[in-house]
């Protein structure tokens, strides 16, 4: 474990001693109000301590002492959780003695009072390590994650939670530590709104992981970003994760227990044209075909091929050939077989592709959420052929 080196008090007076420290990610003043009420919904009359960095913060009423600290790893992120965040909860958590710790990303005030209760008391109560939220979004939010991030993390990590790279986390002292640890690592290099994915370290350090249903929440938008940006920052980032652990998801894994989500009623989404992506499909299959086939092997080019040659209203992307594309473009990663810029712009299109399908295969009548744990069943089939490729590339090449 590395070292994590302590700050400078936050308060010229000790810090109060704390059995649960929230510590908020940025967010507007009047946003932190709105959160402040939800905790004390969620926590009547007990004894937590709020910390943020927004200086103009007034202190709260009650039994929610409000900390302001000017962070040791500042943070210019805000649409999702970064190493600055994790190194900051730790380092409060530490000057707070606290039991266990919420971190909270932007817009976490919509998140109610039982989701907040539940995620606090898998920590506190159920002596979990890690909780993390299953948040109930409209079938067509969060399918970068659907498509990419829940099935590699279910199958080469053995971890079932549906967002792992959920907004809002509760998490145990050793958690905690663990997670700044990871996090050092980026900051120290000047990093600090890297990616970290708490799943991953969970089930590599054997932690127990729970899942909570956390309803409905306000989803932040990345400022000013495009798909490509995004998805080659997120994939980018989890592929270097999963390079960075292959010692351990290499090894027969059983998947983790968690504790399944209540079931929810199907939400209603309007119809979204798919034309637009499945043309954007068909123009890189006219145009990166040199690029694929020098990631992709013959089987996979055919099965594009196939897929080019589909009407848009039939659109429809095997969860094998998908599940196969991720598994090389990892290994293409991995072994730097094209540059890393150019080869995850060429997975958009192909993203792209697959997310054409999935909405068409909802429209026809397909529980969303059943196909998503069918894709996932289909990274577990295939990662035989992941960890093969991995130890003996020379031997598998398109």
């Amino acid at each position: 474990m590395a070292t994590i080196s302590p700050t400078p008090e936050i308060n010229a007076t000790k810090p109060a001693v704390a059995s649960l420290l929230v510590s908020l990610a940025a967010l507007p003043r009047e946003s932190i109000d709105l959160l402040l009420e939800n905790l004390a919904a969620a926590f009547p009359g007990e004894s937590l301590v709020v910390a943020t960095a927004d200086a103009s913060a007034s202190t709260a009423s009650g039994s929610i002492q409000l900390v302001t600290y000017a962070p040791p790893a500042p943070s210019t992120g805000g649409w999702t959780l970064t190493a600055a965040d994790f190194l900051n909860a730790y380092e409060l958590a530490s000057q707070h003695e606290a039991k266990a710790v919420l971190l909270l990303g932007s817009e976490a005030q919509s998140l109610t009072p039982d989701a907040l209760r539940r995620l606090a008391n898998s920590i506190l109560d159920d002596k979990c390590d890690l909780a993390v939220p299953r948040y109930a979004l409209p079938p067509r939010a969060g399918l970068v994650n659907s498509a990419i991030l829940y099935p590699i993390s279910r199958a080469l990590f053995g971890a079932a939670p549906r967002y792992p790279l959920a907004l809002d986390l509760g998490f145990s002292v050793r958690m905690a530590e663990r997670l700044a640890a990871a996090a050092q690592r980026f900051t120290a290099s000047n990093q600090p709104d890297a990616l970290l994915w708490p799943v991953a370290e969970a089930a590599v350090a054997n932690y127990s992981i729970s899942q909570v249903d956390a309803g409905h929440r306000t989803l932040p938008q990345p400022a000013g970003a495009d798909l490509n940006s995004i998805l080659a920052l997120v994939a980018g980032s989890l592929f270097a994760d999963v390079d960075a652990k292959a010692a351990y998801w290499q090894r027969s894994r059983i998947a983790q227990s968690t504790r399944p989500a209540p079931p929810r009623p199907a939400t209603s989404d309007p119809a979204e044209d798919v034309q637009p992506m499945v043309d954007a499909f068909l123009l890189a299959y006219n145009n990166l075909a040199e690029i694929w086939s020098l990631v992709l092997p013959p089987q996979s080019l055919l099965g594009l091929k196939r897929l080019a040659a589909m009407p848009a209203t039939s659109f429809a992307m095997p969860d094998s050939l998908w599940a196969r594309i991720v598994y090389d473009f990892l290994l293409a990663y991995r072994l730097r077989t094209i540059n890393r810029g150019h080869l995850l712009g060429a997975l958009t299109p192909l993203y792209l592709a697959w997310v054409a399908s999935h909405i068409l295969l909802a429209r026809s009548g397909t529980d969303p959420d059943r196909h998503i744990e069918a894709l996932a069943v289909a990274f577990e089939t295939d990662k035989p052929y992941l960890v093969s490729r991995w130890r003996w590339p020379d031997r598998f090449n398109p």
